[in-house]
């Protein structure tokens, strides 16, 4: 099947060209159809999939044949709701990159960032708005937003926007859409809160499921180094003197894990960066952009803040800690290896996380191959249930010494009572 097949505009085919796609991805054959036919559609595909473009064209095409009908300045006609604002970014650059010969016109809004140059934006108008939901509601609250032309409503990656707290703002701003409106529905996992509100915001859905979350890529080689915790750092540091790793994206379970992983890096003269929650939006987009223009080797991240990230040709993922959730790692690796591109993901086992291993692979019904030539492999055992409490122990009465001499160091020297003198 080609996109000629799927019957989309030729000013659209143009820009697809331009951007190299050859086929349609499985998503994208299912779904293109059905909503260019206008109908709802419930979506469940993993990361990686080609989503972005299943509901971007559609709704491209469905505004390029309705420029007509807009007299004056441009109205928001499509409202696509995001957690993230990587991925907020990532799908504005996906509709520009798709539109670019249509005059169909996309802006992008999130938090963390002055709002003035948004809404300087909002003012000039445009087709279509892409938006994170606090910042969404905040300039809807402001006046700067209304959702009363909204024609096209998309909900993208909703298992983690209920994931990350947003569930009360959805609700809010399904409240402002119209009722007469085509809604798109996408979610890479359907557990029943997901299901649930989905029944609040489509109207007989066709349901689209592709590549469940249980699955990985085909394209993806998964590679496994069973090693202790302590050695680690100096195990990544011998995976990357291989120069064909030229660009790698590497997981860290936490903010603070990552910026130690960048520190380690760069005394290593390996240029790396650090994207997380604590990281300033113009921090992680120049961190990413750097990455994607071969200044730094490493991007290292967590997993709420990689979410959106999209690189083209990235061929490494390295999980530095293995999560604790089986569907986490197939997000994870999901990151290379897109658009049927090749991609090799190295995960660094400790003791204590062999059981997620485990886990991984029941789900994924694959044995992650373990690389045999390793300089540091396993030799600890997995904690008793005894020795983990004495750890968890000992490591909270350290944390606490560290806060007690810290805040001793800031309060300094402790002055004696001031006496009275007498003459």
């Amino acid at each position: 099947m080609t996109f000629e097949d799927l019957q989309i505009h030729p000013s659209i085919l143009k820009a697809l060209k331009d951007q190299n796609y050859k086929e349609p991805t499985s998503i994208q054959a299912k779904a293109i159809p059905l909503l260019l036919q206008r109908q709802d559609v419930l979506g469940s595909a993993q990361t990686g999939t080609g989503k972005t473009a299943a509901f971007a064209i559609p709704i491209i095409q469905h505004l390029s044949n309705e420029q007509h009908l807009q007299k004056g300045k441009k109205r928001v006609m499509a409202l696509i709701v995001t957690p993230t604002r990587e991925l907020a970014i990532q799908i504005g650059d996906s509709f520009s990159a798709y539109g670019k010969y249509t005059g169909v016109k996309n802006i992008v809004i999130f938090g963390g960032v002055n709002q003035r140059s948004q809404t300087d934006a909002l003012k000039r108008g445009a087709d279509i708005l892409v938006a994170t939901p606090g910042r969404l509601l905040d300039l809807m609250d402001q006046g700067y937003i209304s959702l009363a032309d909204v024609k096209y409503f998309v909900l993208d990656e909703a298992d983690r926007m209920l994931d990350m707290g947003f569930i009360n703002d959805i609700k809010k701003i399904l409240v402002k859409l119209p009722k007469q409106r085509q809604s798109l529905f996408f979610s890479a996992t359907m557990p029943k809160n997901i299901v649930d509100l989905s029944q609040k915001i489509l109207q007989n859905p066709k349901k689209v499921a592709v590549s469940p979350v249980s699955s990985t890529a085909e394209t993806i080689q998964q590679y496994l180094y069973m090693t202790n915790r302590q050695d680690k750092s100096k195990l990544l540091q011998h995976i990357l003197k291989n120069p064909e790793i030229e660009q790698v994206l590497l997981f860290s379970r936490t903010k603070h894990g990552a910026d130690r992983i960048v520190r380690n890096l760069r005394k290593q003269q390996i240029s790396s960066a650090a994207i997380h929650g604590d990281k300033s939006q113009n921090q992680r987009q120049k961190a990413l952009k750097e990455l994607k223009a071969g200044r730094i080797r490493v991007l290292v991240a967590t997993d709420v803040a990689s979410r959106g990230i999209d690189i083209d040709k990235l061929r490494h993922v390295i999980n530095y800690d293995i999560p604790n959730e089986s569907e986490t790692y197939v997000h994870r690796i999901g990151r290379c290896g897109r658009a049927g591109e090749e991609g090799i993901s190295i995960s660094l086992c400790e003791p204590e996380e062999n059981a997620f291993i485990k886990d991984i692979e029941k789900l994924t019904k694959q044995k992650i191959e373990i690389v045999s030539d390793n300089p540091f492999p396993q030799t600890d055992k997995p904690m008793t249930d005894a020795e983990k409490k004495e750890w968890e122990r000992e490591k909270q009465k350290r944390k606490q010494e560290f806060f007690a001499n810290r805040n001793k160091k800031k309060a300094g020297p402790k002055k004696g009572p001031r006496r009275n003198k007498r003459r």
